[in-house]
């Protein structure tokens, strides 16, 4: 198959995601095409079968906000005259399946066709396509996609309880991992001076928005360093930044904060993890748990959203109530001054993502997804 891929290329679940899986069709000898306005993150220079296409949005006077839906259908539109796709595969609503309904339309007035799927990754969902002002848009670009899928069963029921979405199904395929990467026996201890010590090691890793919550690790991570040797490391950047780095100062524990700012390769450094903290306010799904499960390292997260899919209260992580630290640092306290206890909480979360979540099952489904939508005729 050809298939065209269009995502948000910037850090993030959603895109990593998106790269990942077009990386895995094409290592199964699909030809794949990403459009999207610069190269993904996670996509290497070069890889057979994968091409990337820029969105060049040109700056004119007339426009304050330069109107990269539009370029952004424009380019589909070219991608699959040119090169013959049979699928455009759009990972958020708005606004890629609105352009890609824009480019198919196009496309008819040549005699030609391409299908359009649609991955509803969260926040597309549960907070943009709310607002009142993309509400109908949003509606409109699920109902006109020729397939819909969510990366959980949460996101799937919020999709029905927000917009009706009368006319089309959603199809529930879950967020995936590779095995061979996320492996912790597969990458050497990235904090050997922690070890050395005898600390354990707490990681978060998220695109620090507000909705992370990315001060209740710190606050977290106080309590525990409390009660036993520990550092924290926290991975990725953004707004809430510099209120995690204060709230470390202020609660005297920045000795023992490593920000580490973005980093693509995430796997190293998962695997040198004792702890995975995630506290955040919502989570449509969880990547960045389950990378860190099938790491072997347990999760204590907020109990929302579709984290509950993925981590098993009590065997593979914790689960608590949203906001309540104490509760978190309890947990962790829990599993991390227990070796046994951490052991055995390590080896079921590694086999429990192996089992629900491996990439080739993952990608198999949307395989299957896609022959199906194929198949099938518009009414």
């Amino acid at each position: 198959m050809k298939i065209g891929i269009t995502c948000y290329p910037t850090y993030g679940g959603s895109g990593a995601v998106a790269t990942e899986l077009g990386i895995a069709l094409a290592a199964r000898g699909h030809e794949v095409h990403f459009i999207t306005y610069q190269q993904p993150f996670r996509l290497p220079n070069f890889l057979p079968r994968v091409y990337f296409h820029e969105v060049e949005v040109g700056r004119y006077p007339l426009f304050e906000f330069p109107p990269y839906d539009l370029a952004l259908a424009v380019k589909m539109h070219e991608v699959v005259r040119d090169h013959g796709l049979e699928v455009l595969h759009c990972h958020y609503a708005i606004p890629h399946a609105t352009s890609a309904w824009i480019a198919r339309e196009m496309l008819h007035e040549s005699g030609q066709d391409v299908k359009v799927v649609t991955t509803l990754h969260g926040t597309d969902i549960t907070i943009v396509g709310q607002e009142r002002s993309f509400f109908t848009i949003t509606k409109f670009s699920i109902e006109k996609s020729d397939a819909v899928t969510a990366v959980s069963d949460y996101l799937r029921d919020e999709t029905f309880k927000a917009f009706g979405c009368t006319g089309c199904e959603v199809e529930v395929i879950h967020n995936f991992i590779d095995p061979a990467l996320f492996a912790r026996a597969a990458h050497p201890s990235p904090f050997p001076d922690a070890v050395a010590a005898g600390k354990r090691v707490l990681m978060h890793i998220s695109n620090f928005r507000a909705v992370k919550r990315v001060r209740d690790v710190v606050r977290v991570f106080a309590k525990v360093r409390a009660a036993l040797p520990c550092i924290l490391v926290m991975v990725g950047d953004g707004p809430e930044r510099v209120e995690a780095e204060d709230e470390a100062r202020d609660l005297g524990v920045h000795a023992d904060v490593r920000f580490l700012g973005k980093i693509d390769s995430v796997a190293p450094l998962l695997a040198g993890a004792d702890l995975f903290l995630l506290p955040s306010q919502s989570e449509s799904f969880g990547l960045s748990a389950l990378e860190a499960l099938a790491c072997g390292v347990p999760v204590v997260a907020s109990r929302v959203g579709g984290v509950p899919e993925v981590v098993r209260h009590g065997e593979t992580g914790w689960l608590c109530d949203l906001g309540d630290v104490e509760a978190m640092a309890t947990a962790a306290i829990h599993v991390l001054s227990d070796a046994a206890r951490w052991q055995a909480a390590s080896e079921a979360a590694a086999a429990d993502a192996r089992a629900r979540f491996a990439e080739r099952d993952v990608v198999a489904q949307y395989e299957s997804l896609y022959e199906r939508t194929l198949a099938s005729v518009r009414a």
